[in-house]
């Protein structure tokens, strides 16, 4: 199939990138480079041996979208293009609603208008609100902690309406817990503009020591150690499930958790980070975030049965992967 990838420069977009070549299909790359960069296009070329078409636009602007649309035959689209910082959302919530609500409505659009059926969206796990673990596709979604959330949660409402109102648009919307990790190259990883805002990026220049300390948000919650826990999963093993999502596409409105299904301590992948790669990683306890919960993590069976997707790579593969990232490009 020949895919429109929008944020395909960013963490999750350019490792799905890479399995999508690897399966076969095309792939035309939209991407604002807000949060991404340039180079990450010739570092896919060197991983795949194809280097994607690549526009550098905002998905917000509907006669420029439009133009790829008519330029190039598309036969799904996997949308990740977004603003992503929870704590930023909470200081800017107009941004987040203006750009992660726009660029949805603006490609939806664009595929009514131009017959293209398959539409996969990048959702999250903060759909579920602050429920109980583990979180099950057929839960109520409850209001949202902050509007970063709100903003998938609004892009799920309105897509699950598109698809009920035309029968030929097919959309997986996949709810995705915490991904980190890198290409077992080390050619690409996460590596967002500016102070990181997910915790990994955070603990890799802290290591490396171009950040002085990592801060932990919190140690009162109630968990085992007292830091947040999560479902922590490899990027490549999200990568592959984006790549199963559209290639099982065929009806409907369809709902995937992708995550292990373990729950991950703040401290607890610290201190796998220290210990796999045999490194310090100074930190000290803060308060808590603003919209964060105390424990989210994945019942991940569906996907399993219904797409045959399994996440199989361990909290050790992804510490590893991460520092080597950190090392081979600082």
């Amino acid at each position: 199939m020949n895919i429109l990838v929008t944020g395909g420069l960013g963490f999750i977009g350019s490792h799905t990138v890479i399995e999508l070549v690897k399966n076969a299909h095309e792939v035309i790359i939209v991407d604002s480079l807000v949060n991404s960069k340039i180079e990450v296009l010739d570092r896919l070329h060197e991983i795949t041996g194809v280097k994607p078409t690549f526009y550098q636009i905002d998905v917000t602007d509907e006669a420029k979208v439009e133009e790829i649309f008519l330029t190039h035959k598309i036969d799904g689209v996997i949308h990740f293009a977004g603003l992503k910082a929870v704590g930023e959302s909470v200081s800017k919530p107009i941004a987040y609603y203006y750009n992660n609500l726009v660029s949805t409505m603006v490609l939806s659009k664009m595929c009514l208008k131009h017959g293209i059926g398959k539409f996969v969206f990048s959702s999250s796990a903060t759909v579920y609100g602050d429920q109980p673990s583990p979180l099950k596709e057929e839960m109520a979604l409850q209001k949202t902690t902050n509007p970063y959330g709100e903003t998938k949660a609004i892009s799920e409402r309105i897509l699950t309406d598109v698809s009920q109102a035309n029968d030929g648009f097919a959309v997986s919307l996949l709810r995705y817990f915490n991904p980190v990790g890198a290409h077992e190259s080390g050619l690409i990883g996460e590596d967002p503009n500016g102070i990181p805002n997910n915790l990994m990026p955070f603990v890799t220049k802290v290591a490396k020591g171009k950040l002085t300390r990592l801060s932990v948000f919190g140690n009162d919650y109630e968990t085992a150690d007292g830091t947040g826990v999560r479902d922590y999963i490899h990027v490549m093993d999200l990568a592959e499930g984006h790549v199963k999502a559209i290639e099982n596409l065929s009806k409907g409105v369809n709902v995937y958790n992708l995550g292990t299904g373990t729950g991950v301590s703040v401290l607890e992948l610290v201190n796998a980070f220290m210990k796999v790669n045999n490194v310090d990683v100074p930190y000290e306890i803060v308060g808590r975030r603003p919209g964060d919960i105390a424990i989210c993590f994945a019942d991940p069976e569906k996907a399993e049965q219904e797409l045959g997707w399994k996440a199989t790579r361990s909290v050790e593969d992804m510490v590893r992967d991460a520092w080597k990232f950190e090392v081979d490009n600082s």
